[in-house]
């Protein structure tokens, strides 16, 4: 991966949707989600905070998101809703599809996995953690999502051992001009962030359903380790609630601290 990423050439090369947005590169900070949750009070538009490298990056419960230069995209999107906060509550399965969606421009089958990872042949491509605020005098009328998202491009054995779960990763992805590549999923975002707040989760239901990595397969549900369900796995339904078939009938999940895995032979 060579070290061009320019804000600049970024936001040249964004499609209409994602120019109102103001893109920051940093070489290294320790969360780019925590960065920019504590400048919402100073930002007056939507900002793409990318790092390089990435010391204490969060994922979904509290886990940490290995990042190093060159073997991963790590960058976080704040982004102003004119709903309210409980309204983004089916927020990162759009993201999940916008993200899916981009890496099909590059001839990449990425898969959905409920309720916010991006998997190629099974293994975790992509990651997404949102964080949601309030905004200004009147926080019932307008919000801030704090979009953080994690891509694996190479997964090395010592990286591998550390996450400690099947991890994907797509070396070429490196060879790529990167500003092109962050553009592009960049304006995917921002088209599916304006359509979300005009259309909300229903433009996204059958799009997620069609990229469900767990289809008609058995899974269990888990909450902190025990098993909650288990069945056959359906999708999701308008409100984001993931559907599963068990022997005692059809069960809808929030998400919760809850997570899904295929069920083992």
């Amino acid at each position: 991966m060579t070290d061009t990423l320019s804000p600049e050439r970024i936001a040249a090369l964004c499609r209409p949707a994602a120019q109102q947005v103001t893109v920051r590169v940093v070489d290294e900070t320790g969360s780019t989600n925590a960065d920019l949750l504590a400048a919402l009070p100073t930002l007056s538009g939507p900002v793409l905070l990318q790092a390089k490298r990435q010391t204490a990056g969060r994922g979904r419960a509290g886990r940490s998101w290995l990042s190093a230069e060159g073997k991963s995209l790590t960058f976080s999107l704040a982004w102003k809703f004119h709903l309210p906060v409980h309204a983004l509550v089916g927020l990162p399965l759009a993201v999940g599809v916008a993200l899916a969606e981009a890496l099909a421009m590059f001839s990449i089958d990425a898969r959905l996995k409920w309720p916010n990872d991006v998997l190629v042949q099974g293994r975790k491509l992509a990651g997404i953690l949102i964080e949601s605020a309030g905004a200004g005098s009147v926080p019932h009328d307008a919000s801030w999502a704090v979009i953080g998202i994690g891509l694996n491009i190479a997964v090395d054995e010592r990286m591998a051992a550390e996450i400690g779960r099947a991890a994907a990763g797509i070396p070429w992805l490196a060879d790529l001009d990167q500003n092109m590549l962050m553009a592009t999923l960049l304006s995917s975002l921002a088209e599916a962030l304006v359509q979300f707040e005009h259309e909300g989760l229903g433009a996204f239901t059958g799009r997620w359903n069609a990229l469900h990595a767990h289809a008609g397969q058995a899974v269990v549900i888990l909450d902190h380790g025990k098993v909650l369900h288990e069945g056959i796995g359906r999708g999701i339904d308008a409100s984001g609630r993931f559907l599963i078939d068990t022997a005692a009938g059809q069960v809808a999940v929030m998400a919760g601290d809850v997570s899904l895995r295929p069920k083992e032979a």
